[in-house]
């Protein structure tokens, strides 16, 4: 089963969105494996964002992400990745279709509430930079045969 990293960021926080993402995830059938309310420390964030550091826009980035509390959740499902990437939308709010997460919440780049990893490396990556391995608990719901068949 794959597994990948999401991150209501703090826009999504402070909007006070958790309930209504996390639901959206769920509903389509993942699997919360890890979940926890962290402020991202500079380090992390540093760490998190490292592929953008020569990018022009680095220290905004690091500064929203540093800039209030974020949930980092494990999701687990059959094409986990991709499944993410669908219901999260395009980068751009104001370019992501409506029934997507930043198409429906969104209208910014940078303040566009989520992020999802973009490749089962990365995101083995990110799930190791963002929870040990003790904090990501496996298990089999009650409705895995009705969801996965």
């Amino acid at each position: 089963m794959e597994r990948t990293l999401v991150l209501l960021k703090p826009d999504a926080v402070q909007r006070r969105l958790i309930g209504s993402l996390v639901a959206r995830f769920e509903l389509k059938g993942l699997q919360i494996v890890g979940m926890k309310l962290v402020h991202a420390s500079k380090e992390l964030a540093e760490k998190h964002y490292d592929a953008h550091r020569a990018r022009p826009f680095f220290p905004s980035l690091i500064q929203f992400l540093t800039g209030g509390p974020t949930v980092a959740l494990a999701l687990q499902g059959p094409n986990a990745v991709a499944v993410v990437r669908n219901l999260m939308g395009l980068t751009d709010g104001a370019k992501s279709p409506p029934g997507t997460i930043r198409g429906d919440y969104s209208i910014s780049v940078q303040n566009n509430l989520v992020h999802g990893s973009d490749s089962v490396d990365n995101a083995n990556q990110e799930l190791a930079l963002w929870f040990k391995a003790d904090e990501l608990i496996s298990y089999q719901g009650c409705d895995h045969h009705w969801v996965i068949g």
